[in-house]
């Protein structure tokens, strides 16, 4: 359910800086909601998003070095090292030193992060059959072009 606050200012159709700022506020209500479902979901697996996001990154590009997860994912250096320790320390990724560069490490999927990223899928499932299942499949395409463009739009030039 969207907040009072939420509902009220969209429904301020003669105010361009209320109706922007609305629908700000609804994409950051839509986000968030749909993380913390997720999260709720991975938890018994001890994994949230941001853990699962470098387990994929993992599994689609191979051992990386925390620099290019970061390239990769745009995620900040300090958050980037505070999700690899703790997807280290749950025995789901090891830092081996890089074959190229022996000050540089490279981070590893272990076997062990390779089961938990299998039942992550499957929760991942789960959840966005629950947060997008109700909506026809050119809806799902039309929202993923809309927000890709958004995403473009907004980035830092």
């Amino acid at each position: 359910m969207l907040d009072d606050l939420v509902v009220r200012i969209l429904a301020e159709d003669g105010d361009a800086a209320l109706r922007h700022v609305g629908l700000g506020m609804l994409l950051a209500t839509a986000h968030n909601q749909s993380r913390e479902g997720m999260n709720d979901e991975l938890r018994p697996l001890d994994v949230d998003v941001r853990g699962l996001s470098m387990l994929l990154a993992l599994d689609l590009y191979g051992p990386s070095s925390q620099r290019r997860l970061i390239d990769l994912s745009g995620i900040d250096k300090s958050t980037m090292v505070r999700i690899i320790d703790e997807l280290e320390d749950g025995g789901l990724v090891r830092r081996e030193r890089a074959p190229q560069d022996r000050r540089a490490y490279s981070i590893t999927l272990t076997p062990e992060g390779e089961r938990t990223l299998a039942s992550a899928r499957r929760v991942a499932v789960d959840v966005g059959e629950r947060l997008f299942g109700w909506l026809r499949p050119d809806e799902r395409d039309q929202l993923v072009g809309l927000l890709r463009r958004l995403a473009e739009h907004t980035a830092p030039r």
